[in-house]
């Protein structure tokens, strides 16, 4: 039986790849940070034959420890401080623990490896935050990187750094440079979530619009459920590699916000939407598009659930969960 150890276990990936993981009948490991972590219940109920470890990606003394019980054959270093906005805010924070984490994982899988190179398959979750600015449209796996936040910025110091111990200790290590990847799961606080909350409470006469900032950014958006099967993927190949994973097509806000209200038939959504200088970025990234034919190519990966179809189940789940919370 295959062992993995999942960091960023509570997110939406760590509970698709968990799923996914079990369903191949691996035994899953997650790491936990805190002893009253708020969504351990979560976790326990989505997943409740993963077994959970406390650790920290700030500590590596604890993910030492952490390896030495798990044992894993793959690691998938998911866990990060992942909303971009926030990062402006604690830009510290999240260096330390997207990108600093990264080392730290990095460092205490080589220790628990002790020489032997084979010991351990190790993902790391990159972004396509990283290429902010962008040089090249679509993005490739050898575009120019210019991070346009603090989070992008930690996220190609943990890139770089899986490329690092590839090449310096033979480390099997691979990079999902996943492009905007959203599901039912997806925290509230992320644009996608925040619109399918709010036209289902809309819907259900519990609100009555939403504010929202830059509605012209344009990202590429895919299921996560999908991108999960990537990750996984690149672990099986006979060496580690980098990869873009992404659908190839670009949305704006505006259409996703088309797709959203119709799900509840409402064609004319501007009087349910403002906008509020307070929910535009610093700096914004304004297009983001992937390059996946490596991934097709070489993973035999392709996303299966289309853009109408993602925006449609987070509203329809939405207005079921909302349904509920409001009896």
């Amino acid at each position: 039986m295959p062992r993995a150890l999942i960091t960023g276990i509570t997110g939406q990936d760590g509970l698709y790849l968990s799923e996914l993981l079990l369903s191949k009948g691996y035994e899953v490991y997650g790491l936990i940070r805190g002893q009253n972590n708020p969504k351990l219940d979560l976790v326990r109920r989505t997943v409740p034959a993963v077994k959970l470890l406390n650790g920290d990606l700030t500590d590596v003394s604890s993910l030492v420890r952490v390896l030495s019980i798990a044992q894993p054959d793959e690691v998938y270093n998911l866990g990060a401080i992942s909303f971009v906005a926030y990062s402006w805010e604690n830009s510290s924070m999240t260096s330390d623990v997207t990108g600093k984490g990264v080392l730290n994982i990095l460092e205490a899988t080589r220790l628990y490896m002790a020489g032997d190179a084979s010991k351990v398959r190790f993902y790391q979750a990159s972004s396509s935050e990283m290429f902010g600015k962008v040089q090249e449209v679509p993005q490739r796996e050898t575009t120019l990187l210019w991070p346009r936040s603090p989070y992008g910025v930690a996220k190609v110091f943990g890139h770089y750094m899986t490329i690092n111990y590839r090449e310096s200790y033979g480390l099997h290590a691979s990079s999902g440079i996943l492009f905007n990847h959203e599901s039912p799961r997806r925290g509230p606080e992320f644009v996608t979530r925040k619109i399918s909350q709010a036209v289902a409470r809309i819907e259900l006469g519990l609100q009555k619009g939403v504010t929202l900032g830059n509605i012209d950014a344009k990202r590429d958006w895919g299921f996560a459920g999908d991108y999960v099967d990537a990750m996984w993927r690149m672990l099986q190949q006979p060496e580690g590699d980098d990869y873009v994973v992404a659908t190839g097509e670009t949305h704006s806000i505006r259409d996703l916000l088309d797709v959203a209200f119709a799900t509840i038939g409402v064609d004319d959504w501007a009087p349910f939407v403002t906008q509020d200088p307070q929910f535009m970025r610093p700096a914004e990234v304004d297009l983001l598009i992937g390059d996946p034919t490596k991934a097709r190519e070489v993973l035999g990966w392709k996303p299966k659930v289309p853009f109408e179809e993602l925006v449609r189940m987070m509203v329809t789940n939405d207005i079921a969960e909302q349904a509920v919370l409001s009896r």
